[in-house]
C-alpha cells in the first residue's frame, strides 16, 4: 500500500494542480509508480496537462485519470506507490473523503486575507470533521517576489495550528509555459523559478516522511 497526498482548496486559481504535478514529477523522477486523480471534472486542468505531456513524449511519464467521485478514485489508490488527489475547484464532500485517507493534506494559497481566510477555514473543518490537524501543510503559490509580503503571510500562519512551508512559488511565465509544454514547474528551464518549485516540493516530501517516520 502506498501513500496518498490530497491537495485541496476552498477556491481556486491558487496552485491545486501545480502541486500535484510537482509531487508527482519528483516522486515518478525517482522511479515511483504515480498517479495524479483529477477530480475536477469540469476543468480537467491536470488531465490535459497530462495529454500535453504524453504528446511532447516527457519522462518520466505521470499517469492521469478523471475520477467523477473520490469513492471511484479510492478504488485505485493502493495500486501505486503513491496516488495524488487534484480536488476540485471548490471544496466538496469529496474533498473530506480524500482528506480523511491522506497521509497528507496540502493546502495552496495566496499571500493575502482573501486567499488565506478561507483556507483556516477549510482546514478547521476538515479537523472538526476528522482530518488529522498535523498532516495538513498550506503552501504559498503564485506569489509576488515581495518578501514584506511573504513575511506577513507567515506571520498570519503562524497564529494558525498548521504547518506551513516557508518556501513560495512565484507567479512566473516561465512556469505557465512549462504547464503549456506538459513540464511540471520543477521541470521548468529557468533556474530560479525552477529551483523554487524544488525548493517548494521537497518540503512538502520532507513533511511527509517526517509524518510517516
Amino acid at each position: 500500500m502506498g501513500y496518498k497526498i490530497a491537495v485541496v482548496q476552498q477556491k481556486g486559481g491558487v496552485g491545486k494542480s501545480t502541486n500535484c504535478r510537482n509531487l508527482a514529477a519528483a516522486h515518478a523522477g525517482f522511479g515511483w509508480d504515480v498517479k495524479i486523480a483529477d477530480l475536477d471534472v469540469n476543468q480537467s486542468t491536470s488531465f490535459t496537462w497530462h495529454k500535453r505531456r504524453l504528446a511532447a513524449g516527457v519522462e518520466p511519464v505521470v499517469a492521469v485519470e478523471i475520477f467523477g467521485s473520490a469513492s471511484q478514485a479510492l478504488k485505485q489508490a493502493d495500486n501505486y506507490d503513491l496516488f495524488i488527489f487534484d480536488g476540485a475547484p471548490m471544496a466538496n464532500r469529496a474533498t473530506l473523503e480524500v482528506a480523511l485517507v491522506s497521509d497528507l493534506v496540502v493546502i495552496p494559497t495566496g499571500l493575502g486575507l482573501d486567499d488565506m481566510e478561507p483556507c483556516v477555514i477549510l482546514a478547521n473543518d476538515l479537523v472538526k470533521n476528522g482530518v488529522d490537524r498535523s498532516k495538513i501543510v498550506f503552501v504559498f503559490c503564485r506569489t509576488t517576489g515581495s518578501d514584506a509580503e511573504l513575511q506577513y503571510a507567515i506571520d498570519y500562519m503562524d497564529q494558525t495550528p498548521y504547518f506551513t512551508v516557508p518556501h513560495p512559488l512565484p507567479e512566473k511565465p516561465s512556469i505557465r509555459g512549462a504547464h503549456d509544454q506538459g513540464l511540471a514547474a520543477i521541470e521548468c528551464k529557468f533556474k530560479g523559478p525552477r529551483e523554487s518549485a524544488e525548493r517548494m516540493t521537497q518540503a512538502i516530501i520532507d513533511r511527509l516522511n517526517e509524518l510517516m517516520n
